[in-house]
């Protein structure tokens, strides 16, 4: 239980430091119209964005250790976790969550997103590892 835990706090954490940070140096190209470290409320509870995010990030990162099988004692999967964030973040945000939130899937503009949303959650993933290697115990 404590390694899930600890799990869940690496993922919360990799998100307000790699995945935000990335999405910043994005904005900054003028790649995405929207600013790192929102804070507006998200419906239907009134979470800040970022927390709310920073919640999903934990919620994944556990589900990446049981897929993935991650022992601190073993070489670090960095492939494995930049594909997993990567490719099943992604497509889980741009098939299911982007619908739900009323953003609709845009075929023309489906390429463009993926990338970016890769770029976002491959960071995520290799960031979470190296959290979740600094946080268990070896």
């Amino acid at each position: 239980m404590l390694r899930l835990s600890l799990f869940f706090v690496a993922g919360f954490l990799a998100v307000p430091f790699f995945h935000q940070p990335v999405l910043g140096v994005l904005h900054a190209l003028a790649v995405v119209p929207f600013a790192p470290f929102n804070l507006t409320p998200t419906a239907p509870l009134g979470v800040p964005s970022l927390l709310s995010a920073s919640f999903w990030g934990g919620v994944w990162a556990v589900v990446m250790l049981l897929v993935l099988r991650w022992d601190a004692h073993k070489p670090q999967p960095w492939i494995k976790a930049l594909l997993f964030g990567g490719i099943a973040l992604t497509t889980v945000a741009l098939l299911v969550v982007f619908p739900l939130k009323g953003m609709g899937v845009d075929p023309a503009q489906l390429p463009g997103r993926f990338l970016i949303g890769f770029l976002l959650n491959a960071t995520w993933g290799v960031g979470t590892l190296i959290l979740a290697r600094t946080l268990l115990p070896r």
